[in-house]
């Protein structure tokens, strides 16, 4: 869209490009307070959001310091991506339906799949494929944007998933994920083994005071997070472990919370670029160890699967417990890592 020139009058600005210049009265203010000022239809932690996904520049130079002082003279643009619909709109997207009744749906949702529609990912998400494998019926359940999303997995992490289709299941399964009741096992593929072979680790979460997009533990702050994992099999000849295939059962159910701990254990998942890290993998003694070093390094996303569900159903008053093989990219690198064993 063509950008527009801001007089200081009222005018809406989204999905366009809008220039703003700097008076001599505006000289030294912090770049978000000038902005607001000038937009007062946007907020200021909405402006602030804008800088830090890089969509203010100033004479083509992107401007991401939230410090940033302005000067008279200078001229910022201010790119604001259009709105999303404030309904998400059904999309005939291929579902592996594991149950379904009257009440809810169990998914089980592959890699690559986001889970509900934000900023970067508007539709193809599993929300838009659930209105129109659900019909109207689920739309406003929970929420405008998250039709009968009572929890998420994240979009590269495969597995069992859970949806309400109607109030009562969604009042019924959000009870449950408050209260800890629900039972949720993953299988993640880590590097190295952690040396105990299974125990609890327990540490609170939050955003990283350095770096907003990534999760930490955090020793004052963020909120309580509890998972108990179990090494099922190493790879390796026992001189030297490459790998672990690890069973995560989750008491809490934090964002990123099983990679957030297995990368303060000291093990992130293979794959997994936002935890992970690079890693010297020794030198191949045989075919068989190169193609299992070929296949973590150049695993395509975290390997982590959600393998078990299990919960109170809302209306029948029974435990349902769901269980997923692995896709066949996290078979692959199992068995890939598994032939270590035989060298």
């Amino acid at each position: 869209m063509d950008s527009v020139e801001n007089s200081g009058a009222e005018s809406s600005v989204h999905g366009e490009n809008t220039r703003v210049t700097v008076d001599d009265a505006d000289s030294g203010l912090r770049l978000d307070r000038f902005l607001a000022a000038r937009l007062p239809e946007l907020s200021r932690s909405r402006l602030q959001a804008l800088i830090a996904e890089g969509r203010i520049a100033r004479g083509g130079q992107t401007i991401k310091d939230g410090n940033h002082r302005v000067k008279p003279g200078d001229t910022y643009t201010v790119d604001v991506p259009a709105p999303l619909p404030a309904e998400p709109q059904p999309q005939d997207i291929p579902l592996t339906v594991v149950y379904e009744d009257d009440d809810l749906i169990v998914i089980d949702k592959p890699a690559g799949l986001v889970v509900h529609p934000a900023a970067g990912n508007p539709d193809g998400t599993l929300v838009n494929a659930l209105l129109a494998h659900c019909g109207a019926s689920l739309a406003g359940i929970g929420g405008e944007t998250r039709p009968g999303i009572v929890h998420r997995i994240d979009k590269d992490t495969s597995g069992l998933l859970v949806a309400a289709k109607n109030e009562r299941a969604m009042r019924s399964l959000a009870k449950q994920f408050a209260a800890h009741t629900i039972e949720r096992e993953y299988n993640a593929v880590v590097w190295g083994a952690p040396r105990a072979g299974e125990g609890t680790i327990e540490g609170n979460l939050g955003r990283n005071p350095f770096d907003r997009k990534r999760m930490t533990v955090l020793r004052e702050t963020g909120k309580p997070a509890r998972t108990h994992y179990r090494v099922l099999e190493k790879f390796g000849d026992g001189a030297r472990i490459l790998g672990s295939l690890v069973a995560c059962r989750l008491e809490t159910g934090r964002t990123h919370q099983i990679r957030v701990h297995m990368g303060h254990l000291g093990h992130p998942l293979i794959g997994d670029a936002t935890y992970g890290r690079a890693r010297q993998t020794p030198r191949a003694r045989s075919p068989e160890e190169a193609a299992a070093y070929t296949a973590a390094g150049e695993f395509p996303r975290q390997a982590l699967h959600a393998r078990v569900l299990g919960f109170q159903h809302p209306s029948l008053h029974k435990t349902l417990r769901f269980e997923c093989a692995w896709p066949e990219d996290f078979s692959e690198l199992v068995e890939a890592l598994r032939k270590l064993n035989t060298v």
